[in-house]
């Protein structure tokens, strides 16, 4: 809708890649004010938080790439093109990386692995959700052409340009779906987090919930670049999905052994 806020010579804004910045530093704050409430180091959590954003970003980035080798393979230089930089990438990417990066830093500092988690929960469903309202500015990540009422129209051309979005046709809003999909789980999440019974309840339940979202918004997706798995039965992206949701449930199942201590909340 608005690839780009303001040009001035050779300087433009986009809108993702701000909405992306503001949507990071808030999933941040609430993440850091959580861990606060229980009872987590600040410090060592805005070190985690910035770990883990640089991670998701590079994972989401690598995996777009991997899931569209073919193409990438034979046009290597693309790899660091403005199209690339300005594709939103595969956010189940930017989740394992994001795990990976996770597991080394709270190993490293002996921080309380799943009440961890469970503090940043609630912001990376924040943060993700602002941050695919700039993947709606942008154009990317959309949907199948549609003829119900509430498609949406891309016309400019900026968008064709820069991610391929098809112009002038009616497509699912699946960007706003998914963003609409977050600030639900966030509100879950947010209130889940004051009555927890168990550390690792509201991580575990954003796996779950998110897993599932992203797996049936998978049916709307007209974009490439997610992959195919089993023939073509599903994309990867769904095959993570199970995965998440399988992770999520898991943390559930075993709850028995992670009771939580009560915590202190600091001021």
């Amino acid at each position: 809708m608005l690839p780009r806020l303001f040009h001035i010579g050779n300087f433009s804004l986009p809108t993702y890649g701000l909405l992306v910045s503001i949507g990071v530093l808030t999933g941040l704050w609430i993440s850091v004010r959580n861990s606060e409430k229980q009872g987590i180091d600040p410090e060592h959590a805005w070190n985690f938080g910035i770990l883990v954003v640089l991670a998701g970003i590079i994972g989401a980035k690598a995996l777009y790439i991997l899931v569209d080798w073919t193409y990438y393979s034979s046009h290597p230089r693309e790899i660091f093109s403005f199209a690339t930089l300005q594709a939103g990438g595969v956010f189940s990417g930017g989740l394992i990386a994001a795990f990976i990066a996770a597991a080394w830093y709270i190993r490293k500092h002996d921080m309380p692995a799943l009440a961890t988690c469970d503090a940043f929960a609630p912001g990376l469903a924040m943060g993700h959700a602002i941050g695919r309202v700039g993947c709606f500015a942008a154009g990317c990540c959309y949907g199948k052409p549609t003829n119900h009422f509430w498609g949406v129209t891309f016309t400019n051309p900026l968008a064709q340009l820069w991610v391929g979005t098809p112009l002038n046709e009616a497509l699912e809003p699946t960007q706003l779906i998914e963003s609409a999909a977050e600030l639900l789980i966030f509100a879950i999440l947010t209130w889940l987090l004051h009555r927890k019974k168990f550390d690792g309840q509201v991580f575990g339940t954003y796996l779950f919930l998110y897993g599932i979202a992203r797996y049936f918004i998978e049916f709307l997706r007209g974009d490439p670049g997610r992959g195919s798995v089993f023939g073509g039965i599903m994309s990867g992206t769904q095959l993570i999905a199970i995965g998440l949701v399988i992770m999520g449930g898991a943390i559930w199942w075993l709850r028995p052994g992670m009771k939580s201590a009560p915590v202190p909340v600091t001021r």
